[in-house]
């Protein structure tokens, strides 16, 4: 596993903890000992591929299925010994909204408020305030099923915090949303995290990942592959990209000729950026970089711009599973029984 440890050393408090959690289905193994922890007010990213565990886990953490073998806590509460305890400090957001199409909004979270035991008063001001928050005042009173796919979104996630929790589970929050919605359900999740919320996602977009996520989990056939920083998984699977942008175009093909000859990059090759006016070099190390850098003073070539990128998310997740991320659907791996089976 690639473990890339940019956890603060000192006393950062998890709020989701998790050992060696085991979970079968018949001869499939979903979790194979997943161990991963959640850093209060962060947002978590649990990346893998469909079948991957993912679901799975999110079931088991939000009592909705119970471990095999394993341990894990969430906001301080065992997910076996102290279900009810647990319920009241989370909030969950499956793929699909879970909202009762046939009453209007506000109905909806006055419901799920006395649900959570709130007072009559006090379930309809959170229900008043939610609906504002998620700007869906002016639909408060029609019928959810009268609701666009972002509306629902929207009120599924308003739904989920109506007992202020203080951990979040998102289970792919934004699957067939349009780009707009999606950016909006974006912004909710960074001004609840804002609020103090601490979330775990799990998605295959790979730019809501970077979008959301301070820090990324890769599982792949129910085993953490690889986890850390967004940026550290980079620098650590892919390497970086040097692109070095000259003050004349007519020095692109030159210099990319010049740098192949020097041998600095190794067997890498450079290649010709045309439309962006730049060169670009896979480069390994920094006494590349520096290489690289010096070979291209030496010339006198006049430079506008130099910078390094590291590769795409998508590229790591790539490296990391053997495949790139596929849409967005439930853990196919998953019986359909095993969703009835619930923790008490």
């Amino acid at each position: 596993m690639t473990r890339i440890d940019n956890h603060p050393a000192s006393g950062a408090k998890s709020a989701v903890s998790v050992r060696g959690l085991v979970k079968h289905y018949g001869e499939t193994k979903a979790l194979d000992g997943v161990d991963l922890d959640v850093r209060e007010g962060t947002v978590l990213g649990v990346l893998g591929p469909n079948g991957a565990g993912k679901t799975t886990l999110v079931r088991i953490l939000s009592t909705l299925l119970r471990p095999d073998s394993g341990h894990a806590t969430v906001a301080g509460y065992d997910v076996l010994s102290q279900p009810r305890q647990l319920r009241r400090v989370i909030g969950l957001t499956g793929q699909y909204a879970s909202v009762d199409e046939k009453l209007p909004g506000w109905e909806n979270l006055y419901m799920i408020g006395r649900l959570l035991d709130l007072s009559r008063k006090d379930a309809r001001s959170r229900a008043d305030e939610l609906l504002e928050r998620f700007s869906l005042t002016d639909a408060a009173k029609r019928p959810a099923s009268t609701y666009s796919g972002g509306m629902r979104r929207r009120l599924d996630l308003a739904a989920s915090m109506i007992g202020r929790p203080t951990v979040l589970f998102l289970d792919e929050p934004t699957t067939g949303l349009d780009p707009r919605t999606r950016n909006e359900v974006w912004g909710e999740v960074k001004r609840m995290v804002g609020d103090g919320v601490t979330v775990l996602l799990t998605t295959q977009y790979m730019e809501e990942a970077e979008q959301l996520a301070s820090e990324l989990t890769v599982i792949d056939r129910g085993k953490v592959v690889a986890e850390g920083a967004i940026d550290a998984l980079k620098a650590k699977v892919g390497g970086r990209t040097l692109r070095v942008r000259p003050a004349d175009p007519q020095q692109l093909r030159p210099l990319a000729r010049d740098l192949d000859e020097l041998g600095i990059t190794g067997l890498a090759t450079t290649t010709v950026d045309a439309e962006n006016g730049s060169v670009l070099v896979p480069i390994l190390s920094d006494e590349q970089l520096t290489a690289v850098t010096g070979a291209v003073v030496a010339r006198g070539i006049t430079i506008s711009s130099i910078s390094t990128e590291l590769p795409s998310l998508d590229e790591v997740f790539l490296s990391l599973t053997g495949h790139r991320a596929s849409g967005p659907q439930d853990d196919t791996a998953t019986p359909a029984d095993a969703r009835e089976e619930v923790a008490v």
